[in-house]
């Protein structure tokens, strides 16, 4: 497993910490930038870095992108088909997200969080498995269909 990560300004120094924290697990991983402090830079950059790198092997990727809020390296990386990615707000939810929507990036928010509560979040989504259930199959389907209207349907 490799794990890509990036941030922008906001989000640098959790990128660091994250980055020695996993070197310390052993497990792999590459840094997309930025490799230094810009109060000017843009997170969508890091976010479709970190998202391509993903889609080359989505089986043995994963992903973690950091902001201020987590919201803005979210909505530019859920722009590419085959990217799920989640706002980590706790290690419950991340589970979930995790199982359920079988996210493949996870961001989480520099302004919101303390490294102690982002190691267990990270720790969560690498070692959380995917349900296959087919409900859940069928739910990333739908999401993959470029045209999702074909599966609305008004329940009563």
């Amino acid at each position: 497993m490799t794990i890509f990560i990036g941030a922008d300004h906001r989000g640098f120094e959790f990128k660091d910490q994250i980055i020695e924290y996993l070197q310390s697990k052993n497990i792999r991983t590459e840094d997309l930038g930025n490799y230094e402090y810009d109060p000017a830079d843009d997170n969508p950059i890091y976010a479709q870095k970190v998202a391509q790198a993903v889609l080359q092997n989505p089986d043995e990727h994963l992903g973690i992108v950091i902001c201020g809020s987590g919201v803005g390296v979210s909505i530019a990386a859920n722009r590419f088909k085959g990217i799920y990615c989640g706002v980590g707000l706790n290690p419950d939810q991340i589970k979930s997200i995790r199982e359920h929507d079988h996210i493949n990036m996870l961001a989480l928010a520099a302004d919101y969080q303390s490294f102690e509560e982002v190691k267990k979040m990270i720790d969560i989504f690498i070692e959380t498995q995917k349900n296959q259930q087919k409900k859940y199959v069928k739910r990333l389907k739908i999401m993959d269909n470029e045209n999702m209207e074909d599966h609305h349907r008004v329940r009563m």
